[in-house]
């Protein structure tokens, strides 16, 4: 098993289309790459923690590899707009990829490398290392299937 976090807007419908991918195990949306361990929604919203709203993947990558989910996190989301997707604003939903590794790291940078090619160096996603993430509350989680 590994681990993916990824930010790319709004977590309601990442991690919807995430949960679909053939390999992925379990999501969880969350908060990540703030100043502090532990963080609120309402608190998020401030725009005053650094947290982004953020997809967290299990995954088996016997099944599916961590080059292939990146691939397809460029593929639902716009990498271009700085600190928005969509008609949501502000730094919680930028584009982020966290990674857990030097080998994560070193894909991620590969992948934005690409992207970036492709997309005459408009690319705005930055990678991190994984750092104060925590789970949103419950209400958030799968929240596009409850509604």
């Amino acid at each position: 098993m590994e681990i993916a976090v990824l930010g790319l807007g709004c977590f309601w419908g990442p991690e919807i289309k995430f949960s679909k991918l053939e390999g992925v195990i379990k999501t969880e949306v969350g908060y990540c790459g703030g100043d502090s361990k532990t963080v609120t929604y309402k608190e998020v919203c401030t725009c005053n923690t650094n947290h982004a709203e953020v997809v967290k993947l299990d995954f088996d990558p016997k099944i599916i590899s961590y080059e292939k989910i990146l691939n397809f996190f460029f593929e639902i989301h716009d990498p271009t707009t700085l600190n928005s997707q969509g008609p949501d604003f502000g730094t919680q939903y930028r584009s982020e990829i966290f990674y857990l590794s030097d080998r994560q790291k070193e894909i991620a940078e590969s992948v934005i490398k690409k992207v970036n090619l492709k997309l005459s160096g408009n690319v705005v996603t930055k990678s991190s290392l994984l750092k104060n993430y925590c789970p949103a509350e419950e209400y958030h989680q799968r929240y596009l299937e409850k509604r």
